[in-house]
């Protein structure tokens, strides 16, 4: 059984005069294909979400559940993206930054503190305070990941339609053995972030 996330740090915050206080986390980073997604989410104080945990840690149908509860218990919350376009331009980590930005002025109410899980946060409109492993720790970073992940992946499966003959349904495009062979096979795809197929440059340098 899953301990129950604790909301130490929105009640730290709180205790400050900080009154709305959102939690912001990505989904996607590591994928070779399709946007990278964000998710922002401000909870009602203390809400009690049995399961809420880091994405990661959730089989498929338990987020599913979990994302029909937040976007119903939620005071606010919003989801949004950077394009495969823009993560090709920026990099990873500022179109992840990008995408959480986005979220959280997708917000209304709008909040006055941000948590972010991670290490890094940049240009947010309002105060920003990072939370490594935050998805593991504060309530507000679980559902935002749990949003984010759950958006990406039924994203991933309309892609599937379009491009059935690279498994997206199936590994949501991270790099699996079974994705990289594919990407051998039918070449690289519109959806295909192009500066992560180092890959295939290795591979043709090592036959060269």
């Amino acid at each position: 059984m899953t301990a129950m996330l604790e909301y130490t740090l929105e009640t730290k915050y709180a205790a400050e005069g900080y009154a709305l206080i959102c939690g912001t986390d990505e989904a996607g980073r590591g994928c070779l294909a399709g946007p990278v997604f964000a998710a922002a989410c401000i909870l009602p104080p203390g809400l009690n979400i049995d399961g809420l945990n880091d994405s990661k840690k959730l089989p498929p149908k338990k987020r599913e559940a979990l994302y029909d509860i937040i976007t119903e218990k939620a005071v606010a919350f919003a989801v949004a993206e950077s394009s495969v376009a823009e993560i090709d331009e920026l990099n990873i980590l500022e179109a992840s930054q990008l995408a959480m930005r986005r979220a959280v002025s997708k917000l209304s109410p709008a909040p006055d503190l941000v948590l972010v899980d991670g290490n890094v946060a940049r240009m947010f409109p309002v105060r920003a305070v990072t939370v490594v492993h935050g998805d593991s720790i504060s309530p507000s970073i679980a559902a935002a990941s749990i949003l984010a992940k759950v958006s990406r992946d039924r994203l991933m499966v309309e892609l599937d339609r379009l491009y059935p003959e690279y498994g997206f349904a199936k590994h949501k495009a991270y790099c699996t053995k079974e994705h990289e062979e594919a990407i051998r096979k039918y070449g690289v795809s519109e959806c295909h972030r192009k500066t992560f197929m180092s890959f295939l440059t290795s591979e043709r340098r090592r036959r060269g």
